[in-house]
């Protein structure tokens, strides 16, 4: 029978032939070792499969490595069950939250009196390295709705089973086991534990870091980088949740079936505008001159720009609101990528001489000629922004690079206020099933590119690995820079984000590249109650810059 292989990623494409029911396993194993990343799935004619997927009739088959974003998860998920196993052989029974990722990694927690200890963890790293050399399978059965609910009964995991209780479509439910042991995973896992031979384990605080390969670094634990102030903003949107009552998705669900949605959005917002408000009022007593936003796409860096802005102004200040954006090299300056293709995330892409000698004389009160880029034409207009500031103006500048010094290298350190924004939450699925915040601002970023740009899901899908390239190397890096994190997360968002998405999901047809990544997030949409009726968000919230209607967009 014959097959279209594609081996690695932009590779080319090959015809080979196999037996009818050959597993793709058998095929990966055929070209592993010429091959430079751990391969976790396949594409099979655009759907993403297991390597354990056999095929029956002529299609196309392309391996994902740990560069893809589904592969990367599915390695996740399979460590994941790993750990949980090798937590129960060596401390017995006892409930592990996998809670956010942090430190190039997930944090994790073992709930008991006391917190594990440094020993324990070398112990429980130790039987997981066990649990691999073995090469153990871990075993896929699908349980009736019923048989999951009884299950989850005797498992103590009253969440997994709330969640469940309010998903009618979800007919068969997958679990797998590892040795014995046996849960939920609504992602893919590797066929045996032979895959996952990169990781680490760290004491962390109270909990565990569980540290594996990123999409930047595909076949290493990349460089440890305490990311304290993400650790604290984690914590307070666990006490954010707490007080709307919110720890699992089934609790959101059952709220907005109480109709206590506007209860959760007056809540959320006021708690963002606390948040706004503190800044500014740190940024007034410490008398900064220049503040720099940065943060990954759809963080809503433009919303949160302008409600600064305006507390800082009752305040007293009177802001200058700018974009690095109008300080792009001209076009035929545009450094390339290892493509060929024309990179405009990295610094180099940025006038940094000119934008440095514009702000030092706006800060020194002399007027200045601000440039204009015209995206069509390629190049900086000037004459159209003349301007100078007074003495209680300040700067307020958003922009992917604001957070990294080499941008403002001739700016006094003393003038400058940094702010890194992202949305990150606390909520997940259920104890062992986290909610991706990538996958999250995809789905912010799908729908603004659909009502603003005209693009479609599938645009979108298709560039966001190009996009998430850009964050691992020019943002993420320089999130400890900041003075302060601003988390732009509502807890409720992708039940509202569901209603637009969703439909621009399934227009991906099952012929286009795309089709496996938005069967993927329909299934992770799935877990969501849908809120059809948004009008009671307010004009000048951040969701508003992605679904419409707001009062700075």
């Amino acid at each position: 029978m014959k097959i279209i292989l594609v081996r690695e990623l932009r590779g080319p494409e090959e015809e080979i032939y196999v037996k009818e029911g050959t597993a793709v396993e058998e095929i990966y194993r055929q070209y592993a070792a010429s091959l430079p990343y751990i391969v976790t799935a396949a594409k099979i004619n655009n759907k993403i499969e297991s390597l354990e997927y056999r095929i029956h009739k002529e299609c196309r088959v392309e391996f994902l490595d740990m560069r893809n974003q589904a592969a990367n998860l599915i390695y996740q998920n399979s460590l994941i069950l790993i750990y949980l196993k090798a937590v129960e052989d060596v401390l017995g029974k006892v409930d592990v939250d996998v809670e956010n990722a942090i430190n190039q990694g997930l944090y994790t927690e073992i709930k008991r009196k006391d917190p594990v200890t440094a020993k324990e963890v070398r112990s429980i790293e130790k039987q997981m390295k066990n649990l691999v050399a073995a090469d153990m399978p871990f075993v896929k059965e699908s349980l009736t709705k019923e048989e999951a609910m009884a299950r989850f009964s005797d498992m103590g995991c009253p969440e997994k089973a709330d969640l469940l209780n309010e998903n009618p479509r979800m007919k068969k439910i997958p679990f797998y086991s590892l040795g014995g042991y046996r849960d939920f995973f609504y992602g893919q896992m590797v066929p045996s534990t032979g895959y996952i031979n990169i990781f680490e384990l760290r004491k962390y605080r109270r909990g565990v870091l569980l540290r594996f390969p990123q999409l930047s670094s595909p076949d290493s634990i990349p460089a440890y980088n305490d990311e304290k102030m993400l650790y604290r903003t984690f914590g307070e949107q666990s006490t954010w949740g707490k007080l709307m009552g919110i720890t699992y998705v089934s609790d959101l669900n059952r709220k907005i079936e109480e109709g206590s949605f506007n209860d959760l959005i007056q809540l959320s917002e006021a708690l963002h505008e606390r948040r706004v408000v503190q800044i500014a009022d740190m940024i007034t007593r410490q008398k900064k001159r220049i503040v720099l936003i940065a943060g990954p796409s759809s963080s809503g860096k433009t919303t949160f720009a302008r409600r600064l802005c305006i507390q800082l102004r009752v305040n007293g200040l009177e802001p200058l609101y700018m974009s690095t954006d109008d300080y792009f090299v001209e076009r035929n300056d545009t450094p390339l990528d290892q493509y060929g293709e024309k990179n405009y995330e990295d610094i180099e892409a940025i006038d940094v001489p000119l934008f440095n000698r514009n702000m030092n004389d706006l800060l020194a009160g002399k007027t200045v000629d601000l440039p204009t880029f015209d995206f069509i034409k390629g190049t900086k207009i000037f004459g159209k922004r003349v301007t100078s500031v007074k003495g209680n103006q300040l700067l307020v500048i958003e922009g992917i690079h604001a957070l990294n010094e080499a941008l403002t290298c001739e700016i006094p350190k003393e003038d400058k206020f940094k702010i890194y924004i992202s949305p990150l939450t606390q909520l997940n699925i259920d104890s062992h099933n986290r909610i991706v915040t990538t996958d999250h601002r995809m789905l912010r970023r799908m729908v603004r590119d659909y009502k603003y740009r005209g693009y479609s899901a599938k645009s979108t899908i298709a560039s966001w690995p190009k996009v998430r390239a850009g964050e691992d190397k020019n943002i993420f890096p320089f999130s400890n820079e900041a003075d302060v994190l601003f988390n732009s997360v509502h807890l409720y968002e992708i039940c509202v984000l569901k209603k637009y998405a969703k439909p621009l999901l399934e227009q991906i047809a099952p012929e286009e590249p795309e089709y496996g990544d938005a069967v993927r997030m329909l299934n992770f949409l799935r877990f969501f109650k849908t809120v059809d009726d948004d009008s009671a968000i307010v004009n000048n919230s951040i969701l508003r810059e992605f679904i419409g209607g707001s009062v700075f967009v």
